[in-house]
């Protein structure tokens, strides 16, 4: 067996690279959308998410395809995750400001944790219950400077912890397709919420924005939507959930620090305070160690596997070398080793 000496390690880089991509997106965001109905908003950030998706910027799948079955899902991701939740952020943004609206978005960890022990049972190790509570702490120091701050607004924070509610739901929905193609997943979710968004913007009359805001508004979409929402896909097929969820924490503070230092022009203690926290919630999330006995029952499924994982014994003629994906049978099999909660090992804990 070739598994990572780390099973959460990979995981955890693609949650932090996603994390990174959609905090990063923030400031950008409410400069350009400032002038720009939250609805128009909305659909050119998904707009750039489907770009993303085109066959200019990837070449080969990284999953299993997307199936009639699945569609139903997609759907729901696309109007809650697509339409209904970045429209909350972009008016909350209006009213709280960049730095604020950043830190708030730190709920989306809490929810999306929650959510994934309620609907799939995600058992939670000591090292990311303490990583969690970490990043929590952190966003609470960022939160307080943010009540403190003239652009504080009730409205506006309760918009800002709906749209985390509602992508917290939209991680829970996504989850279920972890193991499908990423790059279909952003691409078919893009369109979708793109049309809807915009479709709602000509009901409602918003104005069409300047040519500047549009391309920031879908270059931000394509980095911080579409980029980003790939690498979260990965994260899930590898470490669950909940892990990525709260890995995905670090995106508020990246927000919030790009803000202080370009809009803000200056770091607040509340934000020094953080830093740490969240750095060590980090390290916690790449040091977790997780293995004992288990039984994998005999199916057949198909996903994205190597023959090298200790799982996968199959043939091929001729042989097949690296990742791929195609429908595989299993048989049964017991055994010890290190795991993440990805496709083979989602199984219960006392």
């Amino acid at each position: 067996m070739t598994d990572d000496r780390l099973p959460f390690a990979r995981g955890t880089a693609y949650a932090l690279v996603a994390a990174v991509a959609f905090g990063a997106t923030v400031p950008f965001l409410a400069a350009a959308g400032a002038d720009v109905g939250p609805l128009t908003t909305a659909s050119l950030l998904y707009l750039g998410a489907a770009l993303s998706a085109l066959p200019i910027w990837t070449q080969i799948a990284t999953g299993a395809p997307l199936r009639r079955e699945h569609f139903g899902r997609l759907m729901a991701m696309a109007l809650i995750g697509a339409a209904v939740a970045p429209t909350l952020l972009v008016w909350g943004l209006k009213h709280t400001g960049a730095t604020a609206g950043s830190l708030l978005l730190n709920l989306e960890a809490v929810f999306t944790a929650v959510l994934a022990w309620l609907v799939y049972r995600e058992q939670l190790g000591r090292r990311a219950i303490a990583a969690l509570a970490l990043m929590v702490l952190g966003g609470v120091a960022l939160v307080m400077n943010g009540m403190w701050s003239s652009g504080w607004n009730m409205l506006g924070v309760a918009a800002v912890s709906g749209a985390t509610l509602a992508w917290g739901i939209d991680n829970t929905l996504s989850r279920g397709l972890a193991e499908q193609d990423p790059v279909s997943i952003v691409g078919v979710k893009g369109v979708l919420g793109a049309a809807a968004t915009a479709g709602a913007a000509l009901c409602f009359g918003e104005r069409l924005p300047s040519l500047w805001a549009a391309l920031l508004l879908v270059v931000c979409g394509l980095t911080g939507y579409g980029y980003s929402l790939r690498f979260y896909l990965l994260a899930q097929r590898r470490i669950g959930a909940a892990r990525t969820g709260s890995l995905f924490a670090v995106a508020p503070f990246v927000g919030a620090m790009l803000s202080a230092v370009f809009v803000d022009k200056a770091v607040a203690p509340g934000t020094k305070l953080a830093a740490p926290l969240f750095l060590v919630g980090f390290a916690l999330h790449l040091t977790e160690r997780h293995h004992h006995g288990h039984a994998h029952p005999a199916l057949d499924h198909d996903h994205p596997h190597r023959h090298d994982d200790g799982h996968h014994e199959h043939e091929h003629v001729p042989a097949f070398v690296g990742e791929h994906s195609h429908p595989h049978h299993h048989e049964r099999l017991e055994h010890d080793h290190e795991h993440a909660p990805d496709v083979h090992h989602d199984h219960l804990h006392e």
